[in-house]
């Protein structure tokens, strides 16, 4: 998938100087490069038993769902607060500047359902997080996570303990 790094846009300074944002947005319309990082995300997760795909909000929702697709199985979405109609479980968590909540129905996932947990993007590693504790006290276990683009720099791998990780796209910096 190495390849694919050159169908995303870097936007210096954006939202903040000193920042370097990864633009997905010039890859997702490129239709071949698209069903390419699609099937990279789905790919190492066929041969395992996953029950539901769990996307998280907003670019979670446009891999996620793709994912589940390509692996034949249902999708969940992991919401900000107040976007889910019934009733729900939350999971806040640590940003940089502050903190989030996530959210996702009480009654989404059945107890000891295999899921899979995907987003665009593993920056710190606290968004992952919140989604993995989401999860399990929904009473699912994570067989997976997968992400198109990985920021080693900001370590959030180290955040998600033991579970079975892809990242199509790795950037040191």
């Amino acid at each position: 998938m190495e390849h694919l790094k050159d169908k995303i846009r870097q936007v210096p300074d954006f939202p903040k100087p000193g920042i370097q944002y990864y633009d997905i947005t010039t890859l997702l319309r490129d239709p071949v490069g698209l069903g390419e990082a699609l099937d990279g995300l789905a790919n190492p997760f066929r041969d395992t038993q996953i029950d539901l795909v769990v996307g998280i909000e907003s670019r979670g929702f446009i891999f996620g769902t793709a994912v589940a697709d390509r692996l034949g199985t249902g999708f969940v979405p992991v919401r900000k607060p107040g976007k889910l109609p019934a009733r729900t479980i939350q999971q806040s968590y640590d940003l940089e500047y502050g903190s989030d909540t996530l959210e996702i129905h009480h009654d989404a996932i059945e107890a000891g359902q295999r899921i899979l947990i995907v987003d665009d993007l593993l920056a710190t590693g606290g968004t992952a997080r919140a989604a993995v504790d989401l999860v399990t006290a929904a009473g699912g276990t994570v067989a997976g996570l997968s992400f198109l683009v990985e920021l080693q720099f900001l370590k959030g791998r180290d955040k998600l303990g033991e579970i079975p990780l892809f990242v199509g796209l790795q950037y040191a910096s």
